[in-house]
């Protein structure tokens, strides 16, 4: 299978297949919260089903699967880990009170069913990289992309985990992470997340005809900073901390920037 409609399809199916899987598993353990964690999940899948299906270069392929396994099984365990014992995420209780006894239906579309699409959309660079059998070697823009992808691996993995730690101290309870990588962007995870993406893109790029994948990126860089990530988040922090715009003055919102302060 090494045409682009036929890929696309059977993944697209795959992603659908996969959140109402775990729609079905949230009405069992009602907690809709439980999608985050396989979210991360659904790239895996994703980027090994192009894996096992596509006839691109082996090398390539290998490098792209390998890459989002890591990533996506990194994501799901820290989330996991994160909500241990906490039950559903406030996002969703909020959603499961405005609905009220509808919400197991409403669930279906407005969580389960759109996260499947924006996952496919975004893993679309994930796919097509994996069907040209050329270049029949990693080129600079593969390395590149591999590049630039571990730094964004690093900034999200070392800033999760500072936080994890920061949080679990009781002696910070309440108080403002300005730590770590968390003094230099308010939102380093984000940030490292944005690269993964653009990393995963570079080296898909090195194959023909891909530069309208740009589309994935591009998805994934404007949800985290105007949808689901940087604007809920900090709009939650100014109503529930008020010296949170104390942080916001001395530090960048997403890219580190040592020294940086806020221009009036």
């Amino acid at each position: 299978m090494n045409t682009p409609i036929s890929l696309v399809s059977l993944t697209f199916g795959a992603a659908l297949g996969l959140m109402v899987f775990v729609w079905l598993l949230s009405l069992v353990k009602r907690d809709a919260s439980i999608v985050d964690t396989f979210w991360g999940l659904g790239f895996v899948l994703i980027a090994w089903i192009a894996c096992l299906v596509a006839e691109g270069f082996s090398g390539r392929k290998i490098l792209i699967t390998g890459l989002t396994t890591v990533w996506g099984l990194r994501l799901a365990a820290h989330i996991f880990w994160r909500g241990w014992g906490k039950g559903e995420d406030r996002r969703y209780q909020a959603w499961r009170a405005r609905y009220g006894e509808s919400f197991w239906w409403v669930s279906l579309f407005t969580v389960f069913g759109l996260q499947a699409v924006l996952l496919w959309v975004i893993s679309l660079v994930l796919q097509v990289g994996q069907l040209s059998p050329t270049p029949e070697r990693l080129g600079w823009l593969d390395w590149a992309g591999a590049s630039v992808w571990a730094a964004g691996f690093a900034f999200e993995g070392i800033s999760d985990g500072q936080l994890l730690r920061f949080k679990a101290d009781p002696a910070n309870r309440g108080k403002i992470m300005d730590r770590g990588l968390w003094a230099y962007s308010r939102h380093p995870n984000y940030f490292g997340e944005c690269l993964v993406w653009w990393g995963l893109f570079f080296i898909t790029l090195s194959t023909p005809g891909s530069l309208w994948t740009i589309i994935s990126p591009l998805t994934i860089t404007f949800l985290l900073l105007k949808v689901s990530g940087v604007t809920l988040l900090e709009k939650t922090m100014i109503e529930s901390r008020p010296e949170y715009r104390d942080y916001m003055e001395r530090t960048s919102v997403f890219i580190p920037w040592p020294g940086w302060r806020k221009r009036s």
